[in-house]
Parts: structure tokens; sequence; C-alpha cells
């Protein structure tokens, strides 16, 4: 049971930080002070940080039901 917790927890926390890396409507450049260039195609590392998101949300929300689960 506590592993579950610190799953999430660590889940929570790496999910946390990308969310905070990623920039809305601009490449990782323009969010880091580059020129920004609106591109509706993630690529290169923007295309990771955000798929990376998504496995940590998932693993979120999967912890969190397992959790419930197993009480």
């Amino acid at each position: 049971m506590r592993v579950i917790y610190l799953v999430s927890f660590i889940a929570m926390l790496i999910m946390i930080l990308l969310i905070l890396i990623q920039t809305r409507g601009a490449t990782l450049g323009a969010g880091l002070g580059s020129s920004g260039e609106i591109n509706t195609v993630r690529r290169g590392s923007d295309r990771t940080i955000f798929w990376l998101t998504i496995v940590m949300a998932l693993i979120f929300v999967g912890c969190l039901i397992a959790g419930v689960l197993v009480r």
C-alpha cells in the first residue's frame, strides 16, 4: 500500500515538473528565451516532454485507482 502512495507521489511531482516545462502554443526554445515560432506539430524534445507527461498522468491515475481498490 505504501508503495502505491510513493509511486503516485513521485509521478505527481514529475508530472508537475513536465507541465511547467511545457509552453502553450510555442516551442521549447521560445519558453527559454529564443524567438517564438508557433508550430502546430510537436517536434524533438517538445514531443518527448508531451508524451512523458501523458505517461506520468496515466501512472498517477492508475496508482490512485489501485489505492482505492486495495482498501
